[in-house]
């Protein structure tokens, strides 16, 4: 059977490429510590030798909009473009091709329907930054086939918290069941508190620092029962507004297991959110 040999949660901030490419007076005050947080992160991927990533994230409405918005999307395609774009003018991101893989794809939608989640699929699937941001992070040759899994995070009705836990249990299930030699890494993003467009979106940190720590606490402690008890759809609306984010946070933390301590962990706070990077060894830290 296939092996999970990291499990690891991020944010996936589009400016990092840019900050952290530029050079003279271009480059930001924060970029070199923002850099230096990222290649350690990245150290934690590589000892575990992935073969193939398994990538949870959310589109910003470029390819998913409220004519079509699923809640749960397996990507099955041979191959997926990416960016978009506006994701290469405002960010500046470059374009990628990523390869597939069609198998693993099968086998977690297949299970995913056999285990109750009513999963939508597509095979013509254009990805955007917040799977291509965490490749450019953890993994900038790009090297490995993905599957990208979508969360609905923007367009309400939304599944509630627990759903994202149940959901990262299940992926991670799947992924154990898959009768293959293959390593596994299960890589989501998402965000703390955060503002987008709102009277709180550029102050000198994220919209709520209280929240982000508490946050962080949980995702490191692997407190799934803390956090279950404290957040909800309606409470994530307080600490910014576009803080929903977080549930793909939480389904790491489904991925991860209860009371799973995360043995990488790290944050940065920059000019309006914290920034933050966790990874578990389910088998042990390797060699």
């Amino acid at each position: 059977m296939a092996k999970v040999v990291a499990v690891i949660a991020s944010t996936h901030h589009p400016f990092y490429y840019r900050a952290s490419t530029a050079v003279g007076e271009e480059r930001p005050p924060f970029a070199d510590e923002w850099v230096a947080k990222i290649e350690r992160f990245r150290e934690t991927l590589t000892r575990a030798r992935p073969d193939v990533l398994v990538m949870v994230g959310s589109d910003h409405f470029h390819q998913l909009w409220l004519d079509n918005m699923p809640q749960f999307l397996v990507g099955k395609a041979p191959a997926y473009d990416a960016n978009w774009y506006n994701e290469e003018r405002e960010f500046g991101l470059p374009r990628f091709r990523l390869d597939g893989h069609e198998e693993l794809s099968s086998h977690i939608l297949r299970g995913g329907l056999d285990s109750g989640f009513d999963l939508a699929f597509s095979n013509e699937l254009r990805i955007d930054h917040s799977i291509t941001c965490p490749i450019i992070t953890l993994r900038p040759q790009a090297d490995l086939p993905i599957v990208p899994i979508y969360t609905n995070i923007f367009a309400p009705p939304l599944p509630q918290p627990r759903r994202f836990v149940e959901l990262g249990r299940t992926i991670r299930e799947l992924v154990e069941s898959w009768p293959s030699e293959q390593r596994v890494a299960i890589i989501g993003t998402g965000h703390l508190s955060l503002e987008l467009g709102g009277p709180r979106q550029f102050g000198p940190h994220g919209p709520d620092p209280e929240f982000d720590h508490r946050a962080v606490q949980w995702i490191a402690n692997g407190d799934l029962d803390g956090c279950l008890r404290e957040v909800t759809l309606d409470s994530l609306h307080l600490p910014g507004n576009a803080t929903h984010g977080f549930m793909d946070f939480m389904l790491m933390m489904g991925v991860a297991g209860e009371n799973a301590r995360a043995d990488h962990v790290d944050s940065l706070d920059l000019f309006h959110t914290m920034e933050a990077y966790f990874t578990w060894y389910p088998n042990g830290a390797p060699a």
